[in-house]
């Protein structure tokens, strides 16, 4: 299904989940295209971003952002072109940053949007590795994760954007490090083309056991996203003032009740004291907003130079998100998810 100049598809939340995500939960809708009144802009979706913090909006429970309200257009980042402009300091045409969700107009005062330039090569780019994502691996593992030549650094979700920056900043910054992925494919990209020291596959049987093999000297940094079983097996192996940011915990999203098992809370707060750790959670905007442009020029650079590779997985059509986000919380993306919303680019 194109996009249209006569009218405005969006997806909306039609009913919360209980539980994983299921097509049920989103509805397609066709309305009038806004029109800008003086001092906005009319923005048109090319790229759309999906990401795991998405599916934390579609639940009402108390966070760190106001939910997604039922029948309201679902969030998320976009990159945007200019449509028409009442607007004294956007033209027709430009390309922006913005966060217009999933839908194919949306209207805006100029606030928060970041110029992308009037052509730009890799305008995408902007929703993944230089954008929140990149942001993301770069603050949490460099200002919380302090890592050191020489030390053990642990990556779950290696492939994930975030997961795959955090792990090739790490081995710039001289740490060996460890990724956990799912499945024989994502743990080889990670090897011979992310360029880790090893990487582990979470879905075998004696995981635990070959990440203990795998670091002879313990963890020095683990970069958290994942949770669950993979924390469980991490946490014996976290060294004396091991450092753990914690940016997501993607396998208790779709959780409607704590875990069966024992109470492992205890555990992990004698641990923290005993090994005297460092668990810190981080918002990224909200913490570091005021450090982008150090992370821009750093990582500009870097991909500039190819010591940082980057890959997307591209889903066309934006009748497509509901089922590609849904596959992204199981693990089936490989790379940053993005809907070409337009094929223009």
């Amino acid at each position: 299904m194109p996009q249209s100049k006569e009218y405005n598809r969006r997806i909306v939340l039609a009913q919360r989940p209980l539980g994983g995500p299921v097509p049920e939960n989103f509805r397609l809708e066709k309305v009038a295209v806004p029109e800008p009144a003086d001092g906005q802009v009319l923005l048109r979706t090319v790229y759309l971003s999906l990401d795991p913090y998405m599916r934390g909006r579609m639940s009402d429970a108390p966070s760190y952002a106001d939910p997604v309200k039922v029948d309201e257009v679902m969030v998320g980042g976009t990159v945007s072109r200019v449509e028409v402009s009442r607007h004294p300091d956007f033209k027709t045409g430009e390309w922006v940053l913005a966060y217009s969700g999933w839908q194919d107009y949306a209207l805006s005062d100029g606030t928060g949007l970041t110029r992308l330039g009037e052509n730009p090569q890799k305008a995408s780019h902007a929703l993944g590795i230089l954008g929140m994502p990149g942001f993301t691996a770069y603050m949490g593992l460099l200002d919380i994760g302090q890592p050191e030549g020489g030390e053990t650094l642990v990556v779950a979700a290696a492939t994930g954007p975030v997961g795959a920056t955090v792990g090739q900043i790490g081995k710039l910054k001289g740490c060996r490090v460890v990724g956990i992925a799912g499945g024989s494919e994502k743990c080889n990209y990670a090897k011979e083309v992310l360029g880790f020291d090893r990487c582990l596959d979470h879905k075998s049987a004696d995981f635990a056991q070959q990440l203990g093999k795998a670091c002879p000297k313990g963890i020095d940094v683990y970069f958290e996203s994942v949770g669950g079983k993979v924390l469980d097996a991490v946490l014996p192996l976290l060294n004396t003032k091991a450092r753990v940011p914690v940016c997501g915990l993607i396998s208790h999203y779709n959780a409607t009740q704590l875990p069966d098992g024992p109470d492992r809370l205890s555990l992990l707060m004698r641990t923290i004291l005993v090994k005297r750790l460092k668990f810190q959670g981080f918002i990224i905007f909200d913490d570091y907003g005021h450090r982008y442009d150090e992370f821009a020029k750093d990582m500009s650079q870097w991909l500039s130079t190819g010591q940082i590779k980057y890959r997307e997985h591209l889903v066309d059509g934006l009748e497509h998100a509901p089922e590609a986000f849904i596959g992204m919380l199981d693990g089936q993306n490989f790379g940053k998810l993005v809907v070409r919303v337009n094929n223009e680019h």
